[in-house]
């Protein structure tokens, strides 16, 4: 079977835990695998590696990929130049398994940020949705739902179909009342955005009901690698899956999932999930709390101390705190658009940002400059790089760096120092044993992330 797994949402009604730079997939709720990685292995079951694809905006596909190598090497990461939904993602993913080989074969789509624990059940979904597949219907896998929830839509169903339904039709995320309603009846299912059908079906639905993305498919080239051309995808309308194929088709049947589910899609949602205390709290790090009930309480860094309060989420990072009613928690999502729309930097990146050779922490920035501790694990190195706009000054806090600096080594000690002028080509290594720490501080016209330029690098970035 093959896979495609969508990886390209910010999940912002997580924020501030979620970030732009650094979204919920990436994120990991039991200090185990991410949700992206518990996706994969979940895949693993009935895919090899190699037939498993994640689509991603290309902004994300270094740390996708980095992720996914822990597992398997295999694994492919197709970058999209640009957000357009989940139709086009779909689409170009689906021609890159027809350009690499694969004409009539199975596949699943699934996003990356569902938890979902009890993987025999989901295997035996998938199982029943293959038999359906091979009938020639596109597979929905809808969640019986136990409480009149407004965030998720939802599918109406009809008459029985093998192991599951003819979908009648899908509706959109519908007010309490009418969630009531749609509860009652038994005939609604939630849809949990998980699909799967033969690639002549699919293909087929695209040249139906959406010829302004199918007659675009031709154009895309893989043969030069995973990435999404531009200027193809570009003509593509932005549009979902759902409103491009899943609410005109006639081809559309629902299998019950069997497994647990969890879309993760907010505070609440979380909270739901989680292990509580006898006074139904959820409590990670620091967190003093008394006559607290029913509530989340995450701590990243400093002490949180709470009183007196029931049904509330607190959320505390190194740059940011979050509360809000636990049954607002969906409104996060305008919290995070109205910071966006004041540019705060919290939206984008946490202040400690982990690398595959250790972390950074930024420390202060202003007009021109930024100030960073860096710390380099043993036996790591960052890769062989240089800036268009910005010279760099590195401070040894503790431990030994190995020190390239066009094509010279320098070994700099504690308490030392040395100078990355504009444009040099330089790397910070650390072949010890213990931890490199350094303050780095950045002087330029152009302080970002994305003025690196890449010769040389072990985790693939180049």
């Amino acid at each position: 079977m093959k896979c495609i797994i969508l990886a390209g949402g910010s999940g912002s009604r997580l924020w501030p835990l979620s970030r732009d730079e650094y979204p919920k997939q990436l994120l990991s709720f039991d200090e185990n695998e991410s949700l992206l990685q518990k996706t994969f292995i979940r895949l693993l079951a009935f895919s090899k590696p190699s037939d498993i694809v994640t689509v991603t905006n290309v902004k994300h596909s270094t740390n996708i990929k980095l992720q996914l190598n822990n597992i398997d090497k295999s694994n492919i990461v197709l970058g999209e130049p640009l957000g357009k939904n989940t139709a086009p993602a779909i689409a170009s993913a689906i021609e890159y398994f027809i350009q690499t080989g694969s004409d009539d074969d199975t596949v699943i789509i699934l996003p990356s940020d569902h938890l979902i624990k009890d993987i025999d059940a989901f295997h035996k979904t998938v199982e029943a949705g293959e038999k359906l597949s091979q009938m020639g219907y596109i597979v929905t896998f809808g969640i019986k739902p136990d409480y009149p929830e407004t965030g998720y839509g939802y599918i109406k169903t009809e008459k029985p179909l093998g192991a599951g339904y003819k979908v009648e039709r899908f509706v959109e995320k519908p007010n309490l009342e009418t969630a009531e309603k749609y509860l009652a009846s038994g005939e609604y299912y939630w849809n949990s955005g998980i699909f799967m059908g033969k690639i002549s079906t699919f293909m087929n639905e695209f040249k139906i009901h959406a010829p302004e993305i199918y007659s675009k498919l031709a154009e895309l080239d893989f043969s030069k690698g995973n990435k999404i051309d531009y200027s193809v995808y570009e003509k593509m309308p932005s549009i979902s899956v759902d409103y491009a194929i899943m609410e005109k088709s006639d081809k559309i049947a629902l299998v019950k999932l069997l497994s647990d589910w969890n879309d993760l899609g907010s505070w609440q949602s979380l909270y739901n999930v989680k292990d509580k205390d006898e006074n139904g709290n959820v409590i990670t790090g620091k967190v003093v709390v008394d006559n607290v009930k029913n509530s989340l309480i995450y701590s990243q860094k400093e002490i949180v101390a709470v009183s007196g309060l029931e049904d509330v989420i607190i959320v505390e990072t190194e740059d940011a705190i979050m509360a809000c009613k636990k049954e607002d928690s969906q409104n996060v999502k305008t919290l995070y658009q109205k910071l966006k729309e004041q540019e705060s930097d919290t939206t984008k990146l946490h202040k400690t940002v982990f690398r595959p050779w250790g972390y950074y922490t930024c420390m202060n920035s202003g007009d021109g400059y930024l100030t960073k501790t860096i710390c380099v694990l043993p036996n790591h190195k960052l890769s062989v790089q240089s800036h268009n706009h910005r010279s760099e000054h590195w401070v040894v806090l503790e431990g030994t760096a190995l020190v390239l600096l066009d094509g010279k080594e320098y070994n700099v000690y504690a308490g030392d120092s040395i100078d990355i002028p504009l444009g040099a080509k330089h790397s910070l290594q650390n072949p010890y044993e213990e931890e490199l720490k350094i303050i780095e501080v950045q002087k330029g016209d152009y302080i970002s992330e994305d003025d690196i330029i890449r010769y040389e690098d072990c985790y693939g970035r180049v």
